[in-house]
């Protein structure tokens, strides 16, 4: 267990009343939305954005690429910004949190350092092994010939991960040693680029997967409700790995015994871990895990919220959730407000466009009769607007239609409900998303 340390003061925590959330898809849409909604809040700053950000109430889009550590900072001084939320892996593993914090700026995610927990598979299998984290054996291999090698020794089909930060896409599961070779040789062939310059075998474990997050301070943790999500492009979970086709929460793999044990046997010892190589983590520490039958197992960790499941969570959590964000950023989480959960059942269904995961289509205009309402939300992800004002597809994954109900065959009627009153051009999604807890 992480000890909270002495405080020498009891000043409460200051308001959060404008909020920068960087990044452009669904995951920072639903941050913002979320952010939008809590009480004390005037404003929330998106930036980049995307084509749905300006239509969510409080919310404006900020034309500045999530990359651009100069001019987000002069955004934060000049509008006065209370805290930065940044939701994609690939500016904190460029170090934006670790360039704002130097300029007094309250930030909720971590720096370059420990964003490695995602950036690097090799450095996070490190740490694990480090801190007798449970998870499956691996090799760590910089050259075709070197993993080759591996394989021939091995003789059975291995999990094949590039090291670095590939949008999602960089881990094959093949299920047979020729299928195995395949991937090895395409991650070394350059289709990752330096992500894939040095790759992680793993062997194969079996399981269901479940994700949990955990929000930190550096020292202390707070749990959030668990989500399952489905990375498969087909139903029936066939077919490539996308980012994420559709997610539930909260997901029932856990009851509240098993989420306990992951918090003492993975999340406290990674936190602890991060702590011993002097590494200040103030951000969502996601550990995906699959359920063995020895026990919970870390798949890979992720530094900031997952998408869909962001999607899906977002909804579930209460009007303290800026003062909590804040708290983690400030490094006095033992001072925030208790995080109050809504004890319903919340369903993500993603819309993605025509050729996902592969080569898509782009630039279809968007049509939505969506009447607002507090059971239904639609989060756009891959989505701009042209000069008059359409809103156009952009992206792999277009959109995220998020419903909650009492129970998941409520809720997920109601996500799929509200797709039919969504249309563009070549829209695809699945339709089972959810089939482990649908009655129907």
């Amino acid at each position: 267990m992480v000890s909270p340390s002495l405080r020498t003061t009891a000043d409460p925590l200051p308001p959060v009343r404008h909020v920068l959330v960087v990044g452009g898809g669904g995951r920072e849409n639903a941050l913002a939305w979320a952010l939008a909604r809590c009480p004390d809040t005037e404003k929330v700053l998106v930036a980049p954005g995307n084509g749905g950000t300006a239509g969510l109430p409080g919310c404006t889009v900020l034309a500045i690429g999530e990359q651009d550590h100069q001019r987000l900072l002069a955004a934060c001084q000049e509008e006065a910004i209370d805290l930065v939320v940044i939701g994609p892996e690939a500016p904190l593993a460029a170090g934006l949190a670790d360039h704002l914090r130097a300029h007094g700026i309250a930030v909720f995610g971590p720096g370059g350092d420990g964003a490695q927990l995602e950036a690097s598979k090799q450095w996070a299998k490190a740490l694990m092994v480090e801190a007798g984290i449970p998870t499956a054996g691996h090799w760590s291999v910089s050259s075709l010939e070197e993993a080759l090698a591996v394989l021939e020794e091995q003789q059975q089909p291995l999990v094949v991960k590039a090291d670095g930060l590939a949008a999602g896409k960089g881990v094959t599961v093949p299920d047979t040693v020729e299928d195995c070779r395949r991937a090895i040789e395409e991650m070394f062939s350059g289709r990752f680029g330096d992500a894939g310059s040095a790759v992680v075998l793993e062997e194969r474990t079996s399981g269901p997967e479940v994700s949990v997050f955990a929000l930190s301070d550096g020292e202390r943790l707070v749990l959030l409700p668990t989500a399952q999500d489905h990375k498969r492009i087909g139903e029936g979970d066939v077919g490539p790995n996308t980012g994420g086709m559709g997610a539930y929460a909260p997901a029932p793999l856990l009851d509240a015994d098993g989420l306990a044990d992951v918090r003492r046997t993975i999340l406290e010892p990674t936190l602890a871990a991060l702590q011993g190589r002097g590494i200040n983590y103030r951000g969502v520490i996601y550990a995906g895990l699959m359920l063995t039958p020895k026990g919970p197992s870390v798949i890979e960790f992720n530094c900031r919220f997952g998408d869909p499941e962001c999607e899906t969570l977002m909804p579930l959590l209460g009007p303290e959730l800026a003062q909590v964000l804040l708290a983690c950023a400030l490094g006095r989480l033992d001072q925030a407000p208790e995080l109050s959960i809504a004890n319903r059942c919340s369903a993500c269904v993603i819309v993605a466009a025509a050729g996902y995961p592969g080569e898509i289509r782009r630039g279809d205009p968007i049509s939505v009769t969506l009447e607002a309402n507090a059971e239904q939300q639609l989060f756009h992800a891959g989505t701009r607007l042209d000069t008059d004002g359409q809103c156009l597809s952009s992206g792999g994954r277009v959109l995220a239609m998020v419903a909650q109900g009492d129970d998941f065959d409520q809720a997920f009627a109601r996500a799929y409900g509200g797709l039919e009153h969504v249309h563009f051009e070549g829209m695809t999604y699945r339709r089972d998303i959810g089939h482990q807890v649908r009655r129907s």
